[in-house]
């Protein structure tokens, strides 16, 4: 039998938002900006001049590409593949409570890869390949056999990558040449953001355990998983911090190091209590440590 378009809510459901709207609300805006903002911050590393018709509309295709379209692509992945544990652990998510039905994902997933796609081929054949690099991340993310976020180190670092190295690499390649220094910053900012993809798992933690799921908290423990997170953030501002001085980019180190030291505070609060503390930590560290990223950016243009 044809699954219908639209399958029956709970019966203690509120009304149904439109279509489209349950579609967007799969696609987690919330997590648009941390590639967004990494596309952004690559574009200003290759030093291009946006102030152009051209130039605007670069930047602004490229950042919806990276956020909406390819990240919400990944989001839709991990949800429809985490279907089965959401139901047990988190009924009244959309896959789960019949909000959004498997021909609904199936529809979005499609319309955002021909999305994804056609912009990345406007922007270039460089620009093409790491999309498609992220596109299937997403899949071996999420999907079995490999379903690689069952491993906190490899899970991590794959969606660091896909969220800050990428968007990052195919910023710049779609105004400029790539240059060592921003590559490195690229690669450098992709590992420091695996700290942050780690804050992510403290609230699940006896979950994870339960189904198997190997987060570093749940390995670890949440003490010493704090301390892993943030040496890992702390080491990549430092390594950011020396690659801008041997580059002789003196201010951007200084805002660097200041950013860095500026966490301080938040890292003490975090270690009394990993747990309590976590979105407070993330909130905080996290906005200071993509300032660095801008002022790394702004730092490589010379």
């Amino acid at each position: 039998m044809r699954e219908p378009l639209l399958t029956s809510a709970p019966a203690t459901s509120p009304v149904r938002p439109p279509l489209l709207l349950r579609s967007i609300a799969l696609m987690k805006p919330i997590t648009w900006f941390a590639p967004a903002w990494a596309w952004f911050c690559g574009s200003v590393a290759s030093g291009a001049t946006f102030w152009t018709v051209d130039g605007l509309g670069r930047l602004a295709l490229g950042m919806v590409l990276a956020g909406p379209i390819v990240c919400g692509l990944s989001q839709v992945v991990n949800d429809y593949c985490d279907r089965e544990v959401d139901a047990i652990n988190e009924p009244q998510r959309l896959i789960p409570s019949g909000m959004v039905s498997t021909r609904q994902v199936f529809a979005t997933i499609v319309v955002l890869t021909i999305l994804a796609l056609g912009i990345a081929l406007v922007l270039g054949p460089m620009v093409t390949l790491l999309t498609a690099v992220g596109m299937v991340s997403a899949v071996l993310y999420s999907a079995n056999p490999v379903r690689a976020k069952r491993n906190g180190w490899i899970g991590a670092a794959l969606v660091a990558l896909s969220y800050e190295g990428l968007p990052w690499l195919a910023g710049h390649l779609s105004f400029a040449e790539l240059t060592p220094l921003s590559v490195a910053m690229a690669l450098l900012f992709s590992f420091g953001t695996v700290g942050i993809m780690m804050i992510n798992d403290f609230k699940a933690i006896e979950g994870d355990r339960r189904s198997g799921i190997h987060t570093i908290p749940a390995v670890y423990g949440p003490a010493i998983a704090a301390r892993i997170v943030i040496a890992t953030m702390v080491l990549a501002q430092i390594c950011a911090a020396v690659v801008l001085g041997l580059a002789a980019r003196w201010i951007p180190l200084v805002l660097v190091a200041v950013f860095t030291v500026a966490q301080l505070p938040l890292q003490r609060r975090f270690l009394q209590d990993p747990v309590a503390n976590a979105i407070a930590y993330s909130a905080g560290s996290s906005g200071l440590f993509v300032l660095g990223m801008l002022v790394s950016a702004i730092g490589l243009r010379g």
